[in-house]
């Protein structure tokens, strides 16, 4: 428990426009240049289509602080806007994904400070975003990292990968999300387990309970990511929005509104074109050229 607590302590409402992309063999990486402090973004992919944000700051373990979430934040609005990018990875270290919030920008906080301040609301934008996100995580993604990683759509995890939210050691419970979503993957027991005990999972386990998607050998993982971001971008893009749109809300709500929901919008997509250009294409037996309308 002393290692936990040291380990963390230390760290459809608007369509976008954009043309689908092809499936693709290899993926090469594109640098873009930037002032930020605590993070490194590049575009990446032979249609250059995948966004990669790398947080970025390697002596902290990538602990989330203040300025770090702005500047995510900021480059999460950036990526939504642009109409050439049809998915965004969202990485670390391999030692780190985050391994936590910052405590020491943290612990001076008190009780009227956080209320009135509604501390950690402006960590949600990776929530709100609405093109996929695919978190990559290798090492430790503890705490604010582990809610962080929550709050993207897929995660794919390096083999040596661990998992937690250690907050309790800290007299203090997740505020980004540690008991929510974590309960509505993993179930309650597993969920108490890990909140009441700080106890970390590996990313076999994480995997097992339903938290990642894949485990993949370290050195690998971010190729693969982008992969998986290249494929999602061989689709329409409008679709997409809707079709992760439609699988937030069966998180989110009951499953008679979610079905409700799902029909509706499924319904929907019999007004775009998109949904024509598909199904002419797989009549025709010839490959799609989607245009996100």
């Amino acid at each position: 428990m002393a290692n936990i607590a040291k380990l963390f302590t230390v760290r459809a409402n608007t369509l976008l426009q954009a043309a689908a992309r092809q499936p693709q063999v290899a993926t090469r990486f594109s640098s873009t240049a930037n002032n930020w402090e605590f993070i490194k973004t590049e575009v990446t992919g032979e249609k250059n289509n995948v966004a990669v944000i790398t947080l970025n700051r390697p002596k902290a373990l990538n602990a989330l602080c203040n300025g770090l979430m702005k500047e995510l934040s900021t480059a999460l609005k950036a990526y939504g806007k642009d109409a050439n990018i049809s998915a965004i990875v969202l990485t670390g270290s391999e030692k780190a994904f985050a391994a936590g919030a910052d405590i020491k920008e943290m612990a001076p906080n008190t009780y009227s400070q956080c209320i009135q301040g509604n501390f950690l609301n402006d960590w949600t934008e990776v929530a709100r975003t609405q093109k996929p996100i695919i978190a990559a995580v290798n090492g430790y993604a503890l705490g604010g990292g582990c809610e962080l990683a929550m709050m993207c759509d897929i995660i794919y995890a390096g083999d040596k990968a661990k998992f937690g939210q250690p907050e309790i050691a800290l007299g203090t419970i997740p505020g980004a999300g540690g008991t929510q979503r974590l309960t509505r993957v993993v179930g309650k027991s597993k969920a108490m387990e890990m909140c009441l005990t700080g106890n970390m999972i590996n990313a076999q386990e994480a995997e097992k309970v339903g938290l990642v998607s894949k485990v993949i050998p370290a050195d690998q993982l971010l190729g693969e990511a982008v992969k998986l971001g290249e494929k999602i971008g061989t689709h329409s893009n409008l679709i997409v929005q809707l079709c992760k749109e439609a699988v937030n809300t069966a998180y989110e709500t009951t499953l008679q509104e979610g079905l409700k929901f799902e029909r509706r919008t499924f319904h929907a997509t019999f007004s775009t074109a998109d949904r024509k250009e598909g199904m002419q294409a797989f009549v025709e037996k010839r490959p799609a050229k989607f245009t996100s309308e």
